[in-house]
C-alpha cells in the first residue's frame, strides 16, 4: 500500500454540558455553553496550523445551530482542508441503545448542518461515548459514508470508567455517560471493513472501521488524555508503541485545549475532570511536542484520506 506510517489527529469536539453529565453535576453555567467552540477550537487552529497538520473535527450538530462564531472558524478550518466529521445532534450518550429512527435522525441533522457549514457532505462519524451500534452502521451506510472511527479497544479505560460509576451510584449520583459495548474491546486495533451486524468484527460492509488508538498488546489509550497529561517518561512509552503501527488514530478533545482558570471553569467540574488540573501552558506545550516528534515518522492526514485507502485495498 502507499500510505504506511499515518497519523490522523481528530479531535472530538464535545460541549462542557458533556462533561457536567457524565459527572452527575446538572448544567453547566449558560455562559460557558458554547466555550468548547469559542475557546480551545482557535487553540487547536494555531497549533495544527504552526505545525501543518490537517486534522479531522468530530462537531455536534446543535453547537453549529447554537454558536456563530464556532460555525464559522469550522467553516474556515474545512475551507484550509481540515475535516468535518459528524458526531451526532445531540451527542446523547445513550444513542448506542435507541432504536433506528432515533439514530437515523441523529446522524442526519448532524449530516445536514455539517454539510452546510463545510460546503460538502461529512464521510466520517463518532459515536457519543465510542459505543457504535448496528442500527447506526446501517444509518452511516444508507448516507453514503466512507468510515466510523468509534471503536476503541480499551480494557482498562472501560474498567475504570465503570468503577467510577460504580462509586458515583453508591455515592447516590447518576453518571449521564453509559458503557459501550464490552465486544468492542477485543476488536482489530488497526483499520478494517467491519460487519454491519456486529461492526467490532470485520466483515464486508462498505463502511471502514477506524478505531482509536491503543497499545499495541496491553491495550493502553493512547489518546489526549493519556499523553498529555502524562509525565514526559510515559508519553515517551506510549508514542513509541506507535511507531510499531502503520497507523495511529490519535484522538483528542477540545476540552484538552481548555483552560481552568483563563477559561472560568467551576471548581465542582475541576475536581472531578483530571486534565482540568493541568495547566494549558503545559497541555499545550506537551500537544506540540508530540506532534513534532511524531512528523520524522509519521505524515499527517485527515481520517477521510485513511478510509479511502482502506476502501482500495481492504486494510493497511
Amino acid at each position: 500500500m502507499t500510505m504506511r506510517r499515518v497519523c490522523s489527529v481528530s479531535i472530538d469536539l464535545d460541549p462542557l454540558r458533556c462533561y457536567y453529565e457524565i459527572h452527575g453535576l446538572g448544567a453547566p453555567p449558560a455562559g460557558l455553553r458554547h466555550v468548547v467552540l469559542r475557546r480551545a477550537l482557535p487553540r487547536f487552529a494555531e497549533l495544527l496550523a504552526a505545525h501543518d497538520v490537517r486534522a479531522t473535527f468530530f462537531v455536534v450538530g446543535q453547537d453549529l445551530a447554537e454558536d456563530e462564531a464556532g460555525r464559522t472558524l469550522l467553516g474556515e478550518l474545512a475551507a484550509a482542508g481540515h475535516e468535518l466529521g459528524n458526531h451526532s445532534e445531540h451527542h446523547l450518550y445513550d444513542l448506542g441503545r435507541q432504536g433506528r429512527e432515533a439514530v437515523r435522525t441523529e446522524i442526519e441533522r448532524a449530516h445536514e448542518r455539517i454539510a452546510r457549514v463545510a460546503g460538502h457532505p461529512p464521510v466520517g462519524f463518532r459515536a457519543p461515548g465510542y459505543d457504535l451500534s448496528p442500527a447506526m452502521a446501517e444509518a452511516l451506510m444508507t448516507l453514503g459514508y466512507n468510515y466510523d472511527s468509534s471503536i476503541f479497544p480499551a480494557p482498562l479505560y472501560w474498567a475504570a470508567k465503570a468503577a467510577v460509576m460504580g462509586v458515583m451510584a453508591m455515592g447516590g449520583r447518576r453518571s449521564g455517560a453509559v458503557m459501550a459495548n464490552p465486544r468492542a474491546l477485543a476488536a482489530p486495533l488497526l483499520p478494517y471493513r467491519l460487519e454491519a451486524r456486529a461492526p467490532w468484527r470485520r466483515g464486508q460492509a462498505p463502511l471502514v472501521e477506524l478505531p482509536v488508538a491503543v497499545s499495541p498488546r496491553l491495550r493502553i489509550p493512547v489518546i489526549g488524555t493519556t499523553v498529555l497529561g502524562a509525565p514526559m517518561g510515559v508519553r515517551t512509552r506510549l508514542l513509541e508503541s506507535m511507531r510499531e503501527r502503520p497507523f495511529f488514530n490519535f484522538e483528542l478533545h477540545g476540552i484538552d485545549l481548555i483552560d481552568a482558570d483563563d477559561d472560568g471553569i467551576p471548581a465542582e467540574l475541576v475536581a472531578r475532570q483530571p486534565d482540568l488540573r493541568v495547566p494549558l501552558v503545559e497541555k499545550r506545550r506537551a500537544l506540540a511536542s508530540t506532534l513534532e516528534g511524531l512528523a520524522p515518522d509519521f505524515r499527517f492526514a485527515p481520517l477521510r484520506e485513511v478510509a479511502s485507502e482502506v476502501q482500495l485495498h481492504g486494510r493497511m
